[in-house]
């Protein structure tokens, strides 16, 4: 089974072997043991922390293999940016040059330093090591922060944000940073991506042009990447986009790469997603009626679990209250009952009568 779960100390070496595999562009993830050390602590701190949003936590989960216990993927979610020091990325802008008496009119696209996304929370961290690149244990990876944010949307931001790899080739080079950020800095892309994840984001967009940049000045070559991905990160990018993610004209400062956003009701998983108190029977018939993926994860935070299930509308019913039933349910409410294997109630480390948050995979097909 494949299980999502808070990191725990013991993963540092499998955590550092991911960091390698991801190589350069990667910001979050840089291949630095002491770094990802001082990331793992955060998260262990963030993960026995009180549910204020204000001050920042650092959230890492894996995705573990149960089977042989490999730790085999990585995503995290950080709750305020800018908190430490500021954040900067670009905002793309339109410029109107014009004179009626000349008959000329003209607008030119810029680039502007902006600091608009402090206090936003981040999906970031996201990999998957190309073995586990199938069965969808990506979008189990991806969409397991949004199980997370929707039982604990008092530790997060309205608006959540999550920068997007930019383009780069095979030897790591970015075309963005060979054209305009190279022309600031004497080093390459894969040396300035290194110091962004060592802490040294701020200082390096400090030593940027405050003005705003127009495009039209960069080469071709360097137009055509800003607000693209890389071919790699296709994927994530659509998966987003189809939970409700869009681009509002920012990127990175330094592979120019998107960041898209997104209010947190607006988010399909996380609106969608319904509390269900859960039955254990493992003689409970699951035959029969057609099933649909759906994620299901506690609602807890040290103890996190989430995980995918093929649903089967025969395993949920919906019961009515008695009085002296669980907070909150009164003489005639309804509850609906979920019913699974005791295997997975104890993957998800719940026992029968406990609440766990559900919602299907993927989004439903447009009408």
């Amino acid at each position: 089974m494949m299980i999502i779960r808070p990191i725990r100390q013991d993963d540092l070496v499998d955590l550092t072997n991911m960091a390698v595999n991801a190589g350069v562009g990667f910001t979050s993830l840089p291949a630095n043991e002491e770094l990802l050390q001082q990331r793992l602590d955060a998260a262990e701190k963030a993960f026995n922390s009180g549910d204020n949003h204000e001050e920042n936590q650092s959230y890492l989960f894996v995705l573990e293999d149960t089977s042989n216990g490999h730790i085999c993927g990585v995503c995290g979610i950080e709750s305020a940016l800018g908190q430490d020091s500021p954040w900067y990325n670009y905002h793309l802008g339109t410029l109107v040059h014009a004179s009626p008496s000349l008959n000329v009119y003209g607008k030119s696209r810029t680039l502007t330093l902006s600091n608009d996304h402090t206090d936003c929370s981040e999906l970031c961290t996201l990999f998957l090591d190309a073995g586990y690149r199938h069965s969808k244990n990506g979008s189990l990876l991806s969409k397991s922060r949004f199980m997370f944010i929707a039982s604990q949307k008092q530790r997060f931001n309205h608006r959540i944000i999550a920068e997007m790899r930019g383009v780069s080739d095979e030897q790591g080079n970015s075309p963005f940073w060979d054209g305009l950020g190279a022309h600031f800095f004497s080093m390459p892309f894969s040396r300035a991506d290194y110091l962004s994840g060592l802490g040294n984001k701020a200082f390096i967009a400090e030593l940027m042009p405050k003005l705003p940049i127009y495009t039209n000045l960069l080469k071709d070559s360097v137009q055509e990447v800003i607000g693209k991905v890389h071919q790699n990160t296709a994927p994530a990018l659509n998966m987003l986009e189809q939970e409700g993610f869009a681009n509002l004209g920012y990127v990175d400062i330094f592979d120019g790469g998107p960041t898209i956003e997104a209010n947190i009701k607006h988010i399909r998983a996380v609106n969608e997603s319904e509390q269900v108190q859960i039955r254990v029977d493992d003689e409970a018939s699951q035959a029969d009626s057609p099933s649909e993926t759906f994620l299901i994860a506690n609602e807890q935070v040290a103890d996190f679990r989430c995980t995918l299930f093929n649903l089967c509308q025969s395993q949920l019913s919906v019961e009515s209250g008695n009085e002296g039933d669980s907070v909150g349910e009164s003489e005639g409410s309804q509850t609906t009952v979920l019913t699974i294997p005791s295997s997975l109630s104890s993957a998800l480390k719940i026992t029968d009568g406990d609440h766990v948050r559900i919602v299907a995979l993927k989004p439903k097909p447009s009408a």
